[in-house]
C-alpha cells in the first residue's frame, strides 16, 4: 500500500487494485481549488495497477464546491475560470477504471458534479445535494449540464440547476442520483470497489467506455468501429480465456488485465 500527501488531496493505492482519492480542505470543506484540482487530474492518468477509483472527502463533507475566491471574470486568452474543472471532470469520467463516489454531508456546485463523474454513488443518510449557480450569477458548464441529466432527466436537471432546491438523500436515491444509502456507507464503497477491481479489466474498462459510446446519438461509423474494437479485443485476451477456465473449473479467476 502508497500513499501520498499533498495540500488538499490524498492519494492512496491499495494493494486490491483501488486507488482512493480523499479531498482534503477541512478549512473550507473541502470546496475544490486550482491546486487541488490539478493534484486530482494528475491522480487520475491511467495506470495498469489501478482497476477502481474511490472518491471521497474528509471530514463529515464531501465537497462544499469550487472555491468562489478562483472564480473571477474569462481570461484575455478566452478559458473561464471553470475550465479546470471540466477538463478534470471529464478525465474522471473517462477514466478506464470505474469510479466511485463515497458521498457524506454536503455535495454543493463542483462537489454535486463530481459525484455525478463517477459510474456510481453510495450515499449515508445525512448526504444532501445541491446545485446553486442560479444564485450565483453563473451559467454552468455543458458538460455538467449534460451529465445530470443524464442521472435525473431533464425536467429534475432543470428543478436542481434553475430553483438552486436541496436534495436529501432519500430524494436523491428516488431521483437515481444516489445508487446506495446506507448508514454505513463507507463499507458499502469500500466492497463496491472491491468487487469492481475483482473483476477483469480489460471487460471493465471496455464496458464502460462502451456505455460512453452509447450515450452518444447517433452513433457514427467510428464509434461502431470502436465498439467493435473494443469487443474483438476483449474475445482475444489472456483475461477472457482465464474467465471461462474459471467458469468451467469451479473456481475464482485470476486476471492480470492481459
Amino acid at each position: 500500500m502508497t500513499m501520498e500527501k499533498s495540500p488538499g488531496v490524498e492519494v492512496e493505492d491499495r494493494e486490491d487494485g483501488v486507488r482512493v482519492l480523499t479531498l482534503s480542505n477541512l478549512a473550507r470543506r473541502n470546496a475544490l481549488n486550482d491546486a487541488m484540482l490539478a493534484r486530482l487530474a494528475a491522480a487520475l492518468e491511467p495506470a495498469p495497477h489501478v482497476r477502481a477509483l474511490l472518491v471521497r472527502g474528509a471530514g463529515g463533507t464531501f465537497c462544499a464546491g469550487y472555491d468562489l475566491t478562483h472564480l473571477g471574470p474569462p481570461g484575455e486568452d478566452g478559458r473561464l475560470p471553470d475550465d479546470i474543472l471540466v477538463d478534470c471532470l471529464l478525465k474522471l469520467e473517462r477514466h478506464p477504471a470505474p469510479s466511485v463516489a463515497l458521498v457524506r454531508g454536503a455535495a454543493v456546485g463542483a462537489g454535486f458534479d463530481l459525484a455525478a463523474s463517477c459510474d456510481f454513488r453510495v450515499g449515508a443518510p445525512e448526504t444532501v445535494f445541491l446545485m446553486p449557480p442560479a444564485k450565483l450569477g453563473i451559467v454552468y458548464s455543458p458538460e455538467g449540464l449534460a451529465r445530470a441529466t443524464r442521472l435525473v432527466g431533464l425536467s429534475r436537471a432543470k428543478q436542481l440547476f434553475l430553483t438552486a432546491r436541496k436534495l436529501d438523500a432519500r430524494e436523491a436515491l428516488d431521483w437515481g442520483l444516489l445508487d446506495v444509502c446506507e448508514e454505513d456507507a463507507e463499507a458499502r464503497a469500500d466492497a463496491l470497489c472491491a468487487t469492481l477491481a475483482g473483476h477483469a479489466p480489460g471487460a471493465v474498462s471496455g464496458m464502460k467506455e462502451s456505455f460512453g459510446l452509447l450515450g452518444r446519438s447517433p452513433l457514427g461509423d467510428s464509434e461502431r468501429a470502436r465498439l467493435r474494437e473494443l469487443r474483438a479485443r476483449a474475445f482475444a485476451s489472456e483475461d477472457a480465456k482465464e474467465g471461462r477456465a474459471a467458469f468451467l473449473e469451479k473456481r475464482p479467476p485470476r486476471f492480470t488485465g492481459r
